[in-house]
């Protein structure tokens, strides 16, 4: 087992890493910027280490600067949590030059499902159904309107590299497709630095449904069922469930079979997830790999009684997936909601001080966050202040536990979503489990943009 693990993120992720090395007898390095001197995870991590200005790109995403912090601290292994530089390949080499072990999937996994339009590819060849689209990457506005004639429309534009809804845009006519292509292009550039774009048919109101996995270095694999993602704006989720109301037991074996069989084949370790969208005929497509530890792994941790921070720790140290994880016991029902500072209508980003910080409790009730009275809300970095996740007998109990937290979560100083997700929570098709993609654009009384 690993002597000292060093955590290359901050806020909430990077206090639940700790709290599993804590439970795990594993010292903890934290790293912070100058904006985050004050935060918890720097606080309650053995050692900590200023890397940079608050700017992401000096700090936190600075791999020269994260990999001396290792060195000075003398650790043996790296966590990346998620966001920031948890899928970049090249982060991953150096650690292994430096003799750091990286807790997540090989450089050559990263790189292979960090281009989305590869992943398809491998994932096809697998015998996991994708969605049609483009024959490889659409480098030019000519080849973007004959795959366009080809797929026909709608369709979507999205870039190869990075994930979090940038570099995404729905086409629904031929005059249309030049200027998406390049909006596109553009703006994967700045957020990712790669311009790469793919198209693919756009499917009008699937459900955004994930498979949770774990696969250690002796050739196992296994998943932990499925997560229902559909609530959510510009492809940013906002609520996760498990299991979802959209998959039978039967449904869920098999296609968690197929996951299961494509990933054996091109050697996946360590935590992911695959991504899904389903059609209104219930037919499923791939999209996307996360090769990573994902944003709502708590859903899966209560409807499994499985810890996936230590078991992604253990499986990097070494050990088999019956150690690390043991079987997977499916029981009840969880949901978890993202608490964002940002304002509930327009969805403006609501930085500065928090003056009141109360979180509920209660049986069957978790809240994931780094944040407290008095914390300050940067302008730098997510709008995530805390993750509030329930778990319950059944999708009823849970729903109704989480209605039941949310009105016993305080927060003052700033703006915060928690009126926006009561407001889902009383909806009657949120309760008979009627979701999509669009379940938001129904909700609001203006469109969401």
């Amino acid at each position: 087992m690993f002597r000292k693990i060093l955590i290359a993120n901050r806020g909430e992720i990077a206090l639940r890493v700790i709290c599993a090395c804590k439970e795990l007898d594993i010292a903890t390095v934290a790293v912070y910027s100058e904006a985050d001197r004050n935060s918890l995870h720097v606080r309650f991590a053995d050692e900590a280490v200023c890397i940079g200005p608050p700017r992401s790109a000096d700090s936190y995403l600075n791999i020269p600067h994260v990999i001396s912090a290792a060195e000075i601290t003398d650790v043996d292994a790296i966590h990346p949590g998620y966001g920031f530089l948890s899928e970049n390949a090249n982060f991953a080499e150096v650690c292994e030059a430096s003799h750091i072990s990286f807790i997540g999937p090989s450089p050559r996994m990263l790189r292979l499902m960090g281009e989305k339009e590869q992943a398809r590819r491998e994932m096809a060849a697998a015998g996991v159904p994708i969605v049609p689209g483009s024959n490889g990457l659409v480098l030019d506005a000519e080849s973007a309107a004959a795959e366009g004639d080809r797929i026909g429309y709608p369709l979507i534009v999205k870039a190869s590299a990075g994930g979090g809804g940038r570099g995404m845009r729905v086409v629904r006519s031929r005059e249309d497709l030049v200027t998406a292509w390049e909006t596109a292009r553009n703006e994967a550039q700045q957020a990712f630095g790669v311009p790469d774009v793919y198209m693919e048919k756009f499917i009008e109101r699937p459900r955004h449904i994930e498979f949770q996995v774990l696969g250690d270095h002796h050739g196992n694999l296994l998943h932990l069922g499925e997560r229902e993602c559909s609530i959510q704006r510009r492809h940013q989720k906002l609520v996760e469930e498990s299991p979802s109301t959209a998959l039978t037991a039967k449904r869920r074996a098999e296609l968690g079979k197929r996951v299961v069989e494509a990933l054996k084949k091109i050697g996946y370790t360590n935590a992911g997830t695959a991504e899904f969208l389903m059609d209104e005929d219930g037919s499923f497509y791939f999209i996307e790999m996360n090769a990573r530890i994902q944003v709502e792994h708590p859903v899966t941790e209560l409807v499994t009684g499985i810890d996936l921070i230590k078991a992604q720790i253990r499986i990097a140290a070494g050990e088999n997936l019956a150690d690390a994880a043991g079987p997977a016991e499916f029981r009840g029902h969880s949901i978890e909601c993202r608490i964002n500072a940002e304002d509930p209508e327009t969805f403006v980003p609501s930085a500065g001080r928090i003056t009141t910080f109360q979180i509920p409790g209660g049986t069957g009730v978790r809240v994931d966050t780094a944040s407290y009275t008095d914390a300050v809300i940067s302008p730098y970095y997510d709008s995530l202040i805390a993750k509030l996740i329930v778990h319950g007998r059944d999708r009823a109990e849970a729903i109704a536990r989480m209605r039941r937290a949310l009105e016993m979560f305080v927060i003052e100083g700033i703006k915060t979503s928690l009126p926006l997700h009561r407001r889902i929570f009383a909806d009657p098709d949120f309760e008979a489990g009627k979701l999509d993609t669009h379940f938001l654009e129904r909700l609001l009384p203006v469109p969401v943009k």
